[in-house]
């Protein structure tokens, strides 16, 4: 049984070839619908041989000659080539870069979006994760509560020959995704070795208590730009973000002695800072006991020095005077002595001249003076 061939393409008219419209009521294998109407039971199902076979000569009117002629095989060729190459078309997601690889040969690195580059297998693309932050640990494994110490990365020799037990996270980035895929062999591998190797440099140039509290920052950031110059002489194409701390105290094994020598340590700081703070108090004090001593002492000086001069100035003029006039000199200096004598002495008067008057000639001024009222001072008291 075959089909009158119609408009509509190869297999007839009709999506599957069979009769358009209602005629024939067509299905995807060429019979009857067995719900149509006409006749009862419906047709039996279609012959697969008899399917292909008709399918076969369609395509043989398609192509003359069929597939073993030439034009066949071109045609044949060029849709398997136009497949191929519409398989180069390869998208890249923003968080990702292309690594092109021609022959499995480095060649670009293509960003984020639609690329195209040569099919496999010519060509070959790989897309790392180039946002992505990758994280390695060192000196220990697991998180939270579930961790896993690692003594034989965690024990690091510090400047002044201690064993400091440190654990440390390196985070790190993809910044050129050729040189992280094809410069080193085993690129995370290679950042913890590098990591490592960096923080027991650091660490082996500074002593153990500076590590240990106030230099731990400087010491994690002199690391990690150590580590960037590790990888950069590489060429690993990778960014070190940070290098963090986590621990850093001394072996479980000596930290009890080490706590004791730190107390120790502790005591002769506190002790040492009261010394000092009683050396701050005495000693000015002293010296400025010292200093005051040497004030007065000087004025003392000053003043003798002063009075002599001032005496010899005196002796000095009252000398010239003397010299020029001898007589008034010498008989003043007569009364002055006389009146600086007498001035101390119980004195009496005698007038030999009132003898013979009734007049009794005796004054004993001692006597009188204590009697005599005393003098007002200035502001009327006595």
């Amino acid at each position: 049984m075959f089909y009158k061939q119609q408009g509509g393409g190869p297999w007839g008219s009709g999506p599957w070839g069979g009769g358009g419209g209602n005629n024939g009521g067509g299905n995807p294998w060429g019979g009857r619908d067995r719900n149509s109407g006409g006749g009862g039971g419906g047709s039996p199902p279609p012959d697969l041989e008899e399917l292909l076979r008709r399918s076969q000569d369609r395509l043989k009117r398609m192509i003359p000659g069929g597939f073993g002629s030439l034009r066949g095989l071109w045609i044949l060729a060029a849709v398997i080539l136009m497949f191929w190459g519409m398989s180069g078309f390869y998208r890249v997601q923003p968080d990702e870069e292309g690594v092109a690889l021609l022959f499995g040969k480095y060649i670009k690195t293509t960003q984020p979006g639609l690329n195209y580059w040569f099919p496999a297998p010519i060509g070959e693309v790989i897309r790392p994760k180039v946002t992505q932050t990758n994280q390695e640990t060192i000196g220990f494994r697991g998180t939270g509560g579930n961790v896993r110490e690692m003594p034989a990365e965690s024990h690091v020799l510090a400047g002044d020959q201690n064993i400091v037990d440190i654990q440390f996270v390196v985070q790190w980035r993809i910044r050129d995704a050729g040189e992280f895929l094809f410069n080193l062999r085993d690129p995370q591998g290679t950042v913890k070795v590098a990591a490592e190797s960096a923080l027991r440099e650091v660490v082996g140039r500074n002593p153990l208590q500076a590590t240990m509290t106030n230099q731990r920052d400087q010491v994690a950031q002199q690391s990690r730009e150590l580590l960037q110059q590790i990888m950069d002489g590489y060429k690993a194409g990778v960014t070190i973000l940070d290098l963090r701390i986590q621990k850093a105290d001394p072996p479980k094994e000596v930290i009890d002695a080490f706590n004791d020598v730190q107390r120790a340590k502790q005591d002769e700081e506190r002790l040492r800072n009261e010394a000092l703070a009683y050396r701050n108090d005495i000693v000015p004090r002293a010296k400025g006991e010292a200093a005051r001593m040497v004030q007065n002492a000087t004025a003392e000086k000053e003043k003798l020095i002063k009075e002599g001069e001032g005496e010899a100035a005196r002796f000095t003029a009252f000398y010239q005077t003397y010299v020029a006039n001898k007589d008034i000199t010498a008989r003043r200096m007569y009364l002055e002595t006389m009146q600086d004598v007498l001035s101390k002495a119980n004195k009496v008067i005698i007038d030999d001249k009132a003898r013979g008057s009734g007049v009794v000639p005796y004054l004993p001024l001692p006597e009188v003076q204590k009697k005599a009222p005393a003098p007002a001072t200035k502001g009327g008291t006595p």
